[in-house]
């Protein structure tokens, strides 16, 4: 089982900042999964909300903000404990700190059409430039954008973000030639997954944080998992000896700068 860290490892660090990139780096995590919304200067911001409040506390839109002044803000708002500022980085910013990443699923939320066209613009050209065609996937629930993305180059892969029954998510995936299918993992079946397969079709399913569904996804021929405790999640598949349906992951601290960590426990 594949496991990419949601945002980073957003239950063990500040969502989508170095910070948290770096420390599931370090723990060996090296596929990620995270969000990108276009800075007012025109670069790849890592974040998932189009507004800032949530995650720094600041009102007004990344869209107002060149990439210089974002950085320099503190992304710990909302956030698991954490003793040090740290910004909303670029992409470019992320792809430097984890340099030897396996992975990366890029998702591109739903914007204005012409700042969309940017961002699209500023994707392809790095993932040509970087020759990062089989290391990264970008994926969003706009159908619209990611017929943009193959329509600038159908070498890159693309997946659709999806979070219903209907319509069909295969339908969608196989109507967009997408490569990735984004599930929320509530939709996964045996016969869903199956059918994925016979398209060529990579299923990941988000956000998955407890380690009985993640064995029972597993079961049903899921490709990967997108999870906010990347760590623990890793050393599980890496160290079972069988399913233990009743672990569970928390958060607990471990030295580090008393930053949080996930731990795997036994519910009863």
């Amino acid at each position: 089982m594949i496991v990419y860290g949601h945002r980073g490892a957003k239950g063990e660090a500040p969502e989508n900042t170095l910070a948290g990139f770096v420390h599931a780096y370090r723990q060996g995590i090296r596929h990620f999964e995270f969000d990108l919304v276009l800075s007012s200067d025109g670069l790849p911001m890592v974040i998932h909300d189009l507004c800032l409040e949530r995650t720094t506390g600041k009102p007004g839109k990344v869209a107002d903000h060149p990439a210089d002044e974002l950085r320099r803000m503190d992304a710990r708002h909302h956030a698991a404990k954490w003793p040090t500022p740290t910004g909303i980085p670029s992409l470019e910013d992320v792809l430097a700190a984890i340099p030897e990443f396996k992975h990366l699923q890029l998702e591109v939320k739903s914007d204005k059409r012409q700042r969309l066209n940017v961002l699209g613009n500023r994707l392809t050209e790095l993932i040509q430039r970087q020759h990062l065609y089989q290391r990264v996937v970008i994926t969003s629930a706009d159908t619209w954008f990611l017929q943009e993305v193959h329509r600038r180059d159908r070498r890159i892969q693309i997946g659709v973000v999806i979070d219903r029954r209907f319509p069909k998510p295969i339908s969608v995936a196989k109507r967009l030639n997408c490569n990735y299918l984004i599930l929320n993992w509530k939709l996964c079946s045996d016969t869903l997954v199956a059918e994925a397969h016979r398209h060529d079709l990579h299923v990941s399913t988000w956000t998955v944080n407890r380690i009985h569904d993640m064995v029972a996804l597993e079961s049903q021929g899921v490709d990967s998992i997108i999870t906010d405790f990347p760590t623990s999640t890793r050393i599980f598949f890496d160290n079972r000896t069988g399913a233990l349906p009743h672990l569970t992951l928390q958060a607990a601290s471990h030295g580090d700068n008393d930053a949080e960590r996930p731990s795997l426990s036994v519910s009863e």
